[in-house]
């Protein structure tokens, strides 16, 4: 079974997908993304996902050309057209084809492009004995809070980690942590969770929504508050969340270690209650397989 996408109103297999040159998202990075993950081919938080690109769109001015019906139709069609049952599906809207001219285009047709991957997820091994990451620079642009498709930067930094042999970059701006290269932040310190708030310089996580979520309703200590490099360095726990990495220790910070170096309790709890909720998403698809 080859991998299926959806192209411009099209299903066909992702080898015959052509996008031309002059594709605005290709000339200049104009347009937003989401990956949506799929437990037991059931989407997490879709309309979550969905909203979030709405607002992405409207920071951009550039017109959802789908509604939500639609988008939740099409991103069901391609679950369903591909054969895993855990699946990463990927959702790119960018301004379509027009002359290169920075100005945007006065009737240009929005691109539409969705694709599903195998769900990638952290080993046993990274689950049991954390992983590394490294800390850098936030040399990002203002608008973080835009799921936006020019991710150079991103890129950048996450390489900066590759190059370490870590997993991420924990990203510090005026001293204060930001997020990661690609996922949000969580520092733990005397069993409280600490959530940096969310303002331009950070992607309002959907992934970190639901750890918050899962938080409050575990009664489980929670600050959403500034995040000092200090106290970033002097943890007892940290985390990193994203749709694909879920919920993630790190156990080593810049080549020393993260409390005792080891995951610690409450990120156990905090797993076993994020183990939990996938456990209902699975039975809720399996309920209306």
């Amino acid at each position: 079974m080859s991998q299926t996408v959806y192209l411009n109103g099209e299903f066909m297999p992702l080898a015959e997908a052509r996008v031309p040159v002059l594709d605005r998202g290709f000339i200049f990075g104009d347009g937003v993304y989401e990956v949506v993950p799929v437990y037991a081919r059931k989407p997490l938080r879709l309309a979550e996902h969905l909203a979030r690109m709405q607002n992405s769109l409207d920071a951009i001015r550039l017109r959802n050309p789908l509604t939500t019906d639609q988008w939740t139709h099409l991103v069901s069609q391609i679950v369903e057209r591909n054969p895993w049952d855990d699946q990463s599906v990927y959702v790119q809207v960018t301004r379509g084809v027009a002359p290169r001219d920075q100005a945007f285009p006065v009737d240009a047709t929005p691109t539409v492009f969705i694709m599903a991957n195998p769900m990638s997820k952290p080993s046993a091994e990274q689950r049991e004995r954390g992983v590394g990451v490294i800390t850098a620079e936030d040399f990002r642009w203002q608008r973080c809070d835009i799921k936006s498709v020019s991710l150079l930067a991103n890129c950048l930094l996450r390489q900066l980690a590759a190059d370490a042999g870590c997993v991420e970059a924990i990203l510090l701006r005026d001293g204060y942590v930001t997020e990661a290269s690609t996922s949000n932040v969580f520092v733990v310190k005397h069993g409280v969770i600490v959530s940096p708030p969310k303002d331009r310089r950070i992607l309002p996580g959907i992934t970190l929504d639901l750890v918050l979520d899962l938080a409050r309703e575990a009664k489980l200590p929670l600050e959403i508050r500034p995040v000092t490099e200090r106290e970033l360095r002097e943890a007892d726990e940290i985390w990193v969340s994203s749709s694909t990495k879920e919920v993630l220790p790190v156990t080593m910070l810049d080549g020393k270690p993260v409390g005792g170096g080891t995951p610690g309790p409450v990120y156990a709890r905090m797993y076993g209650l994020y183990q939990e909720h996938k456990a209902r998403i699975a039975g809720a698809g399996a309920a209306h397989a």
